[in-house]
């Protein structure tokens, strides 16, 4: 089986994308980071409030933003804007049920995560780019690696 990303890079991963769930007990020192495997993140820790979470890839520092939304669903986007993120200020901070975008000053619902591509908002994760493992969600490193150029010139969040 073999998945096409809906990104502009067009990589193409051969190759299923579900990992042993075994898998999650090999993560990193800091918990979200699956030994070299991509981005594991823990169900239970994810609420309203987002979890930001870094992650260096192509020698870039990236982040994935994982929130809880209000129907109970786990919504995860990279910490970039579609339009804005060649500005190097194109990611987000959360104000109260709202992202907005650092650079023109966007805003974006929670609930919106993941559900709309294009324009102003974070480039989401869609279901096809990452595996639900039950207790946690497995974000590849090769997707994680195909999308390392959003973040060429991205200012680390202050």
């Amino acid at each position: 089986m073999s998945l096409r990303l809906g990104r502009p890079l067009g990589l193409v991963l051969a190759g299923s994308l579900l990992f042993p769930i075994a898998f999650a007990a090999a993560q990193g020192s800091d918990g979200r980071s699956a030994a070299g495997k991509g981005v594991v993140i823990n169900k239970k820790e994810i609420a309203s409030t987002a979890t930001f979470i870094p992650y260096k890839a192509g020698g870039f520092d990236m982040e994935v933003i994982a929130v809880r939304a209000s129907d109970g669903s786990i919504r995860t986007a990279l910490n970039t804007c579609q339009v804005c993120y060649r500005s190097g200020r194109g990611y987000y901070k959360q104000v109260g049920d709202v992202f907005v975008c650092q650079n023109c000053g966007s805003r974006f619902r929670v609930d919106q995560v993941e559900l709309i591509k294009g324009g102003c908002n974070p480039i989401p994760i869609l279901e096809g780019e990452k595996s639900d493992l039950g207790d946690s969600i497995l974000i590849p490193k090769a997707f994680l690696e195909s999308a390392a150029p959003y973040f060429a010139v991205w200012k680390k969040r202050a």
